[in-house]
């Protein structure tokens, strides 16, 4: 009889400052995606066994187990809900040196919060696999789910901003 396979996940939370559809939309729209997760490409398509690739740049640095950062991550949507959330599978990291970290899922839940003009956001990403590499991988990923929030939660202040500004310019 086979091993079970450990299955390693990591959940993050973020309030964002804007209501669940462009927080939605901030998933597949390629220039929010380079803004807010420093995309170097991405096609997404925001519907079931729609597309979803982003592609990063690769870091200078190496990381002990898992080599250069940066590189591809792909899967399909398998449930879309406008507004509302996304869930895609058979999603694969396939990082620029070696091979790639695969299957896994990735859930994205938008919850609209006080007025609706916020969103409490949910992103879990799991898979199932053991190893140096897939523990290493889902450790990196604990922080760098942390801190694209926190990104994606600033960009798209600037946004706001800069389309007030827009308007205001205009009056």
């Amino acid at each position: 009889m086979a091993a079970a396979t450990k299955v390693l996940e990591v959940t993050r939370t973020q309030l964002i400052s804007a209501p669940p559809a462009r927080v939605m939309q901030l998933f597949f729209t390629e220039a929010d995606l380079k803004g807010w997760w420093q995309a170097s490409r991405a096609f997404a398509v925001p519907r079931p066994l729609g597309m979803y690739a982003i592609e990063w740049e690769s870091t200078d640095f190496k990381d002990e187990i898992l080599g250069r950062l940066g590189g591809a991550f792909h899967g399909t949507v398998i449930d879309f809900r406008p507004g509302a959330s996304f869930f895609l599978a058979d999603a694969y990291w396939q990082p620029p040196d070696g091979d790639p970290i695969g299957p896994m899922a990735l859930e994205v839940q938008c919850r609209p919060h006080g007025n609706g003009r916020q969103t409490m956001l949910t992103v879990k990403q799991s898979g199932g696999g053991e190893g140096p590499r897939w523990e290493r991988y889902f450790s990196i990923m604990d922080r760098g789910w942390q801190g694209a929030l926190q990104d994606m939660s600033a960009y798209i202040t600037r946004e706001i901003e800069r389309t007030k500004l827009s308007r205001e310019s205009r009056t």
